[in-house]
């Protein structure tokens, strides 16, 4: 008696394909995770330069103002936005806000300043793609 096999070949060729197919999902997949990941890596290191181009600005005008006074940019706890291009232009402009207390040390009056400057995309927050970044640091003059 002679059994004959036929289509075995067939079904190996159709399981290859679909293990074949999964596997080229898989590692499309993981290219484009890795490659957001990366893009908002890139954000991230944008916006926290941003953020310090913020605290730049903040230690340029306490530097600039006179010491018996408290430094006057445009309303210190208000919130100023300032302005930044190039690649850091998403994140325009950066809120900067500061708190200033005076300190007297013998004959002489103290500042200081607690300075925080926020950059973000202006995206809601917990969206896809927003990226913010704060500093607070201390200025004294």
């Amino acid at each position: 008696m002679k059994i004959v096999q036929r289509g075995f070949s067939i079904v190996s060729a159709i399981f290859l394909l679909v293990v074949l197919s999964f596997l080229g999902l898989a590692m499309t997949t993981f290219s484009t995770t890795q490659h957001q990941s990366a893009a908002m890596d890139v954000m991230g290191s944008r916006a926290y330069q941003a953020a310090r181009a913020g605290i730049e600005w903040a230690a340029y005008n306490v530097a600039q103002s006179p010491a018996s006074s408290p430094a006057a940019w445009g309303g210190c706890a208000a919130g100023v936005g300032v302005a930044v291009g190039g690649s850091l232009a998403p994140f325009s402009p950066v809120t900067v806000n500061c708190v200033a207390a005076s300190h007297v040390e013998g004959p002489s009056t103290m500042w200081i300043y607690n300075v925080s400057a926020v950059a973000s995309t202006g995206g809601a927050p917990g969206g896809q793609d927003y990226v913010a970044r704060v500093i607070d640091v201390k200025l004294g003059k």
